[in-house]
């Protein structure tokens, strides 16, 4: 009987011990793909920053409209400067500078190219695919508005909130000002009720700091900018 005591003893032992190590591993995979989802998020807040930046250069405003500025990306083109010869500390010392030398040699003028030593000097300005240049053959722009993971619980895939408008500083300057991002909710979210619980607590942090309850970039409120930082940035 005592055998048999010990044998049930040492039975529950080892499950306890299985139970204990589960949670553990468990916590430690739930935190592990906190991370990859959050990383994944602000992976493409970024990829959107660059899109918005370039829209911005192009046409002196910021998207406001995801179909607008997906349509936009798949077909623009970036100005790239193809750079050949450097100019001698000679050179600009005599006020010669990137601008001149290269309006010299644009009028084609052999004497005065000559003359100024710039028969080796190019700069050439080609048009490259944006998607090309930006991030890569393989990139998929229809993908772009969507946060990633947000289609966990119910297979429907969650848009970006996006922001663009105009903004006073306060010297009364207007300047074109966007932001764009998801709440905790969208992206921490599963089946499992951890999912709810963490996303409530990281929403009660954020708001007693008064900061976004989520992942964004830039700011379209206030008189103060950041350049479409990240607020993790």
């Amino acid at each position: 009987m005592k055998k048999l005591i010990n044998a049930i003893l040492g039975v529950c032992v080892l499950a306890m011990l299985f139970i204990c190590v589960r949670s553990i591993t468990d916590q430690q995979d739930f935190n592990a793909e906190i991370v990859e989802r959050e990383n994944a998020v602000r992976a493409r807040l970024i990829e959107i920053r660059l899109a918005q930046n370039a829209y911005k250069d192009q046409n002196e405003f910021f998207c406001d409209n995801w179909d607008t500025l997906i349509a936009w990306v798949k077909v623009a083109k970036l100005p790239t400067i193809i750079k050949q010869g450097v100019l001698t500390e000679a050179q600009m010392e005599k006020g010669m500078t990137e601008a001149k030398a290269a309006a010299i040699v644009a009028r084609g003028d052999a004497a005065e190219i000559a003359a100024n030593g710039l028969q080796e000097f190019r700069r050439d300005t080609t048009w490259v695919s944006l998607i090309d240049s930006l991030y890569g053959e393989d990139f998929n722009a229809d993908e772009l508005c969507y946060v990633p993971y947000s289609d966990a619980v119910d297979n429907e895939k969650k848009k970006f909130d996006l922001l663009a408008t105009v903004g006073k500083t306060r010297s009364e300057e207007l300047i074109p000002v966007m932001e764009c991002g998801a709440e905790f909710e969208v992206y921490l979210s599963g089946e499992s009720k951890l999912w709810a619980r963490e996303a409530a607590n990281k929403r009660e942090i954020a708001e007693g700091m008064g900061n976004y309850p989520g992942l964004k970039i830039g700011i379209a409120s206030g008189t103060q900018w950041n350049n479409n930082a990240g607020n993790w940035e």
